[in-house]
């Protein structure tokens, strides 16, 4: 029998805040994805982590669990809950569990220093704090002067991963997260959102400029976000969705929500390695998983020869566009690759290269050129523009550079605690995006760079992209990024850094004569490096601010 059936599914409609809207008005929330799902899928598997499964009938029980347990400890609507955990069953309890007490919830990226995590909980004002206790090393040095955290419920995620069970014995007023669960209830109960405007996240950006910001997800754009996910990578309730992407990086992208919400199954995994990607791939039957292209290359060079997905499988990468050698690798593997694009004040992807079956038939290079583009807005999102100094926008020439700006569904609604910040991203009625592309003549964006990453040598703007792209065609090069470095001549020039593939040799010169048969020569590389590994976010995205930060001590950028 369904115990989410019928009288407890009902509670959704008698709620306070339906009362006196129109008939045909909802205030969209995805807290209405579990409620649906638990009344539709409640004995189906819905998580998979590590030596756990649970039904989702048990996993809306852990989360109204945790939100009763955290309703107890006398956390409240607008409250801040943050979280600071690998991917894991607890990260997924917490995208549910806390909005639905109306409170706010805070994920943290893992990689961060303890100073940086402190600037966060201090900032957003956070309450209470969900921890992984592998991580508690980094609340440990600063637990004292968080004043405002309330408390700490630490989970042992390590055990279920074959690892060894971790607890809270360095944090005195940690409580073990399944004590917290143990004695509070599973029974469901409205939510107390009466406002789809309402927040129900706080994502901080990178901080590469400055100290992070925090970006407001409401209920409303996190409903449609999921939506928009479900529609534009195929999400069926038989699909196997894999956590390859960081949880705490943009609300997973909203894929929490949306692959609860199509009733399919979560496959958790803390921490990303090749041979175990494959492994839960086959033993799962994945059919989904999100990645920067450095996760498809790890997949590409760990598949033996001949080797085929038994199920066909979709991969939703960002971050920088998909070289043809691993365009060309993922289709032998069985594997359509999806090209997106976007940020954390969009939520993750807002626009998508909506790929049409008359390309199919095209050369390999001219698909990989074609799925290199950024592409449109997302279906429930089209709002695009690539526009001047001006905010005219910019001819569909496919050359003419502009900034890229979008407004809509899938914008936040500004940044916590930040005014002036909000207004200048958001000054001309769009949201800024800081990136620049050309719009080409059937309306794709394609990006050309980041405005800080564009290279001003000798007066001509050189797009670092551009190269990368040709460095990537190279057969030699496993991974590539350019910068713009110090010349006293033109002041600055592009510099190659590049990781060869697995026992390849070769020289700067000749990387640099391959560059120069393809490019315009002021726009080849200068100078290359030979590296064993680039610095990356936790998502895979190239940090080029740290190898311009190295290459530029001393020197003060020049535009010539």
């Amino acid at each position: 029998m369904n115990p989410y059936a019928d009288d407890c599914f009902q509670l959704l409609w008698s709620n306070d805040q339906w009362a006196g809207l129109p008939v045909h008005r909802s205030i969209l929330s995805p807290l209405m994805f579990l409620e649906r799902t638990l009344r539709v899928f409640p004995e189906k598997r819905g998580i998979v982590d590590g030596d756990r499964r649970l039904t989702y009938a048990e996993f809306g029980a852990r989360v109204y669990r945790l939100a009763n347990a955290l309703r107890r400890k006398g956390v409240e609507s607008g409250d801040r809950v943050a979280i600071l955990c690998r991917n894991a069953t607890e990260v997924l309890e917490a995208h549910f569990g806390v909005p639905q007490i109306g409170a706010i919830l805070v994920p943290i990226n893992i990689r961060l220093t303890s100073d940086e995590i402190g600037y966060i909980l201090d900032h957003s004002g956070a309450r209470a704090l969900i921890l992984d206790a592998e991580l508690a090393p980094l609340i440990a040095p600063i637990r004292k002067q968080l004043n405002a955290l309330e408390v700490i419920v630490v989970a042992d995620v390590s055990s279920r991963h074959a690892g060894s069970p971790t607890d809270a014995g360095i944090l005195p007023d940690g409580v073990n997260y399944e004590e917290f669960l143990k004695d509070s209830s599973p029974e469901p109960f409205a939510y107390p959102v009466d406002d789809e405007d309402h927040p129900i996240s706080i994502n901080y950006t990178s901080g590469t400029t400055g100290r992070p910001k925090g970006v407001i997800y409401t209920h409303r754009g996190a409903y449609l976000n999921a939506l928009g996910e479900i529609i534009e990578v195929g999400l069926r309730p038989d699909s196997t969705y894999l956590w390859t992407l960081p949880m705490y990086h943009c609300n997973g992208w909203c894929f929490p929500w949306a692959v609860t919400g199509i009733g399919a199954t979560h496959v958790c995994l803390p921490k990303v390695d090749a041979a175990r990607v494959l492994s839960l791939i086959e033993a799962e039957q994945v059919t989904h998983f999100c990645g920067a292209p450095t996760v498809l290359i790890m997949l590409a060079m760990e598949c033996p020869p001949g080797f085929r997905f038994a199920r066909q499988l979709t991969i939703v990468t960002a971050a920088a566009p998909p070289p043809p050698a691993i365009i060309q690798r993922m289709e032998e593997l069985g594997a359509t690759i999806i090209h997106v694009y976007g940020l954390t004040e969009t939520y993750g992807p807002h626009t998508v290269c909506e790929w049409k079956r008359e390309w199919d038939g095209l050369s390999l290079e001219e698909r990989a050129r074609l799925k290199a583009r950024q592409g449109v807005g997302y279906l429930h999102a089209p709002e695009l523009r690539v526009v001047d100094e001006e905010m005219r926008d910019v001819p569909a020439d496919g050359a003419t550079l502009g900034e890229v700006v979008m407004r809509g569904n899938n914008v936040m609604k500004g940044y916590y605690r930040d005014e002036e910040a909000t207004r200048q991203a958001f000054r001309g009625g769009w949201f800024h995006s800081g990136d620049l592309a050309v719009m080409h003549p059937d309306g794709y964006i394609e990006l050309r760079d980041r405005k800080k990453d564009i290279i001003i040598s000798g007066g001509e703007n050189i797009s670092t992209i551009e190269i990368e792209r040709v460095l990537y065609q190279h057969p030699l090069v496993l991974e590539a990024t350019v910068i713009g470095v110090p010349d006293v001549q033109w002041g600055e020039t592009p510099k190659a850094f590049i990781i060869l593939k697995p026992g390849a040799q070769t020289t700067a010169d000749e990387i640099i004569a391959f560059c120069r048969e393809r490019l315009a020569h002021f726009k080849c590389p200068k100078f290359v490096e030979f590296v064993e590994s680039l610095p990356k976010t936790s998502t895979g995205k190239i940090q080029k601010f740290v190898l311009r930060e190295k290459e530029w001590a001393g020197y003060e950028k020049r535009i010539h």
